[in-house]
């Protein structure tokens, strides 16, 4: 969406390619149930580019595109009138799958990867970790058989005198984060791989019938006006999903346990228009405070491993029992399916494990996408099924599952997606995508929201504030 305030480059230019079968919005769209009449709605203006051997420009508009599409039908649902007409810019998607780096606080930039998440040369080939966190870094040392302390050097060492599957292995029984780098190749041979290829980009489908169709209260400032999410997300993923649905309207609370950490450099990006609070589940008071949350809510969105959840209730079968018409959204990096469904996983090692890495390398050594792609991209794909869930509550009612994974994004942007001839364009500013503002933790500023549509909202209504420090409670009072 172009900000209403900003003036496109001279060398812009307008373009709506002919949707077919094989065009990466034609084929999200296609994912998520809409109605292919209106992909004529959208139109495009280059102006923007993320440079990589797979189409990562294009993985980033479609997502962006199907998003704004499907905010907007939400948007005429509401209101009872025609779907309002979208465009996206190149410009406004590249700030945005960038925000993550380009947001500051009083000019600081945020931390960066760790110095022991990064990709090990083994003993017959490449090993990727995540150690981002200090319970992960722990681990990995753990794994490792080094001391609390060990350093890069010593790290590089074990790691070189093993072979990239055991160092797998041995750092995942010890609940740590590594995976071996594979080309594309090998990961379709390995039975994750294989199990996900049965599986379609992401799913929006009834969970059950019990529940009438959603009322509509005449026309609503916002297509999720009035609406209630619970946040069980963490990282990049969910958080941009949820950040979108509340730059939509919706009152997001997100709801961490308090002896995981986060980082707040993290929370500074994704934590606009949310607030943000601490229950720990565990613990029978705040089991009793969520239960009274959901009771109120009508989207809970989850981006836990598979099953970490489901003890406190929180399984969709669960949930649709408990809170009939609820929109349920689910999101992991592996899926609910394979030897690997239980993993805990981010963008990094789903690019190391699917090929992504071999593809983007080069002279032997694995590289990476220019941005988190596969984060933000599921991300938007989460929101849209929300969305388009929300449609679909509109006609029919009925509780919603919606069902993403960060996997399912890489075999789109690995295959059929990488079919298509990528975009280049020139270089952009992305200052014209940037905005500062006061903020709980100084002068913030983040990026501007790429997904909108005619009429829709510019930015959020706050920016983010201390991460974990909210009341319990909806915005309109104690739940």
């Amino acid at each position: 969406m172009t900000h209403p305030s900003s003036k496109p480059p001279a060398n812009a230019r307008a373009k709506t390619p002919a949707h077919s079968p094989a065009d990466g919005t034609a084929q999200a769209w296609e994912a998520l149930g809409g109605d292919p009449a209106l992909l004529d709605r959208v139109t495009y203006r280059s102006g923007g580019a993320l440079p990589a051997r797979l189409p990562v420009m294009e993985l980033s508009r479609a997502t962006v595109a199907v998003c704004s599409l499907a905010a907007a039908e939400l948007a005429a649902r509401r209101g009872d009138g025609a779907v309002p007409s979208v465009r996206v810019d190149d410009g406004a998607v590249t700030t945005a799958f960038r925000s993550d780096r380009l947001v500051r606080v009083d000019g600081v930039a945020p931390a960066t990867f760790a110095p022991l998440s990064r990709f090990w040369r083994t003993a017959d080939g490449w090993v990727r970790t995540h150690a981002n966190y200090p319970h992960h870094r722990a681990r990995l040392l753990t794994a490792l058989s080094l001391p609390p302390d060990a350093g890069v050097e010593a790290a590089e060492e074990a790691i070189a005198a093993r072979r990239a599957l055991d160092v797998e292995e041995s750092v995942y029984a010890a609940g740590g984060l590594a995976v071996a780098v594979r080309d594309r190749a090998a990961w379709a041979r390995h039975p994750q791989g294989t199990a996900a290829a049965g599986h379609p980009l992401l799913r929006v489908e009834r969970l059950g019938d019990a529940c009438p169709p959603r009322r509509t209260d005449g026309p609503a400032s916002l297509p999720c006006a009035g609406l209630r999410v619970l946040d069980l997300t963490r990282v990049l993923a969910g958080p941009v999903a949820t950040r979108t649905l509340a730059l939509l309207g919706a009152d997001v609370l997100r709801v961490d346990a308090p002896h995981l950490p986060e980082s707040q450099d993290a929370h500074n990006d994704t934590g606009s228009g949310k607030r943000s609070t601490l229950l720990d589940l565990a613990g029978a008071a705040d089991r009793v405070t969520f239960g009274e949350l959901l009771a109120l809510a009508d989207v809970v969105v989850t981006g836990y491993r598979p099953g970490a959840l489901d003890r406190f209730g929180l399984s969709p079968e669960a949930l649709a029992e408990r809170r009939p018409g609820l929109v349920v959204a689910r999101l992991s990096a592996w899926g609910r399916y394979g030897p690997w469904s239980g993993r805990r996983g981010f963008d990094s090692l789903v690019q190391a494990a699917t090929g992504i890495a071999t593809t983007e390398g080069e002279d032997g050594r694995p590289g990476a996408l220019p941005v988190q792609a596969l984060d933000h991209g599921t991300g938007y794909l989460i929101a849209a099924g929300v969305l388009r869930a929300l449609t679909g509550q509109h006609e029919s009612g009925g509780t919603r599952l919606v069902e993403a994974a960060l996997t399912q994004t890489a075999a789109w942007l690995t295959g059929r997606l990488a079919q298509e001839p990528e975009t280049v364009a020139a270089a952009y500013d992305a200052e014209r995508w940037l905005t500062e503002r006061d903020s709980p933790v100084g002068r913030l500023r983040h990026a501007l929201p790429a997904v909108g549509y005619e009429g829709g909202p510019a930015d959020w209504a706050h920016p983010a504030g201390l991460w974990g420090t909210d009341a319990p409670q909806w915005a309109d009072g104690p739940a």
